[in-house]
């Protein structure tokens, strides 16, 4: 532990910080030039992803992930010691490269859950765990001590990083961060983001000039894709026992938002500059990189050796992940939820071996959003969304990104607070903004489907892919948000409490979700 309470010091060193600072400039002077000079330019459009969950015991309440779950390939840690992430490597987008998204993603999922259940635990795919463990979510998120002057959280990763950031935005909010939610108004530490789980799609974008069009574009899907895919209405089942009493069952369903995974994130994280938020719109790969390198820095990176001298930018022709390694290490708290990577392993291609005249110079858009959904079938079919609108609309020269970006942050948090009821917003192919939601859908799995066919995509793949979430527009409940909150209003009706009502949805949940079965189908 001494040397968790070393690297914590050593990244929050005034000095330190600025020598990191003083690097990553240099660092995003090179990225500049690199990228003018065609490192970074990809023949192909990929697709990757990242599917975060967190694990249960065999009675459904939270629980530790033993650590042999990280020695599965695919499978890493996160921030909570009950949370893991699978991941998939990149497919150049095409008919294999999206089944062999699904395929990597079940190896992996199978292979997390076999490890589980040899200690009766299972892993869950779900945005925001909503059973506690036997001590109360309170206690579970508070407990922990101070050692020498820095708060280890007993349920946090003791990673120096994640220890750094948490003692940051401790001192910034004077101890405790402002939630302002409905049974959950204060956090002691950043440990309160692990409530919430996500799925990140990936797309590279093969011309690097083309990808402010891609964000400014991503900004605006943003709204209409959320209210289709909202997954987290409700915070831990015992946090409403005493608001419930006091202001009655009614209150709970009113005020809580469908999507409480997006202000948990915003406010947990927040230390004065709101570094969460929505991208501003860009104009060039070079003010994107400038808007990284400018966002304030919180810690410098502990296991950065020497930032003053040493690791210097790689040469020209390296261009690796591990090229810009401190430009990396601030773009990771560039808390945007649109927001490019650059460098990365090479994409696979048709034939599963590496693609063709592909290497690890690539810039990528990750895509955070996105609540965790229910099962593989529905992450891989929103991932397939999200590509197929984002080429879709460069490949029609789609007027959406004429909308406001006031608009589109507006539609954003509307979807946000209402899911698939939200007052969206939206520029239609004929250059008019409209408000009708069916309209909206009907446009976006037609630019989806447009987007994946540029690339390839055969219709048979495209169906397989796009059709699970297009049926969410004809199913009882459009989004797991609006089939949870129906769950437990209609429990509450029959006269449970609305702790025991969110446990009863929360089994039928993880049930229905082990099934395999797509939530449209529910």
């Amino acid at each position: 532990m001494t040397e968790t309470i070393d690297a914590v010091r050593a990244a929050l060193d005034p000095e330190r910080r600025a020598a990191f600072e003083r690097r990553v400039e240099r660092e995003a002077e090179s990225l500049r030039e690199d990228v003018a000079a065609g490192l970074f330019d990809a023949p192909d459009f990929a697709v990757g992803l990242e599917l975060e969950g967190y694990v249960v015991d065999g009675d459904g309440s939270l629980a530790a992930a033993p650590e042999r779950l990280f020695e599965i390939d695919g499978c890493s840690r996160e921030l909570g010691v009950h949370n893991a992430e699978l991941h998939t490597g990149p497919d150049v987008v095409c008919d294999a490269g999206l089944r062999r998204q699904f395929d990597e993603l079940d190896d992996v999922h199978g292979a997390v859950q076999r490890t589980l259940g040899e200690s009766d635990r299972r892993f869950v795919l779900d945005a925001m765990w909503t059973v506690p463990p036997a001590e109360g979510t309170v206690r579970y998120l508070e407990r922990g001590a101070e050692s020498d002057g820095v708060f280890l959280a007993d349920n946090m990763r003791p990673v120096p990083r994640y220890v750094a950031l948490d003692g940051k935005i401790r001192e910034a909010n004077g101890g405790r961060t402002d939630l302002d939610l409905p049974g959950l108004e204060t956090a002691k530490s950043m440990l309160v983001e692990s409530l919430a789980t996500s799925m990140q799609p990936h797309l590279q974008i093969p011309d690097p000039d083309d990808v402010p069009r891609f964000v400014n574009a991503a900004t605006r899907t943003m709204g209409p894709v959320l209210s289709l895919t909202a997954n987290s209405p409700f915070l831990p089942a015992d946090l409403y026992d005493e608001w419930a009493e006091e202001e009655g069952a009614a209150s709970v369903l009113e005020r809580t938002p469908h999507e409480l995974r997006i202000p948990i994130f915003e406010r947990s994280v927040d230390e004065g500059s709101n570094k969460c938020r929505v991208p501003r719109d860009v104009d060039t790969i070079a003010e994107l990189i400038d808007r990284i390198a400018s966002d304030p820095t919180l810690v410098a990176p502990p296991d950065l050796d020497d930032p003053v001298e040493s690791g210097d930018p790689a040469g020209k022709g390296d261009v690796g992940s591990e090229a810009y390694p401190a430009f990396g290490a601030k773009r990771g708290t560039y808390w945007r939820w649109v927001r490019p990577v650059f460098g990365g392993d090479v994409p696979r291609g048709a034939d599963g071996g590496p693609s063709a005249g592909a290497d690890e110079g690539s810039i990528r858009i990750e895509y955070r959003p996105l609540p965790t959904q229910p099962t593989l079938r529905d992450t891989v079919g929103v991932q397939a969304l999200v590509v197929g609108v984002l080429v879709g609309v460069d490949a029609t020269d789609h007027p959406l990104a004429t909308l406001p970006w006031e608009d589109a942050r507006e539609s954003f948090y509307a979807a946000v607070d209402d899911g698939p009821a939200a007052d969206l917003r939206w520029v239609t192919r004929d250059g008019e903004q409209t408000a009708a939601t069916g309209r909206i859908y009907d446009e976006l799995f037609a630019l989806a489907r447009r987007g994946l066919d540029e690339l390839g995509v055969g219709a048979e793949t495209v169906e397989w892919a796009l059709g699970p979430i297009e049926a969410r527009r004809e199913a009882a409940r459009t989004a797991p948000s609006a089939w949870k909150r129906a769950r437990v209003r209609d429990a509450v009706a029959d006269g449970a409490s609305v702790s025991a009502a969110i446990r009863e949805m929360q089994a039928d949940y993880v049930g229905r979700s082990a099934s395999g079965v797509p939530f449209a189908r529910w």
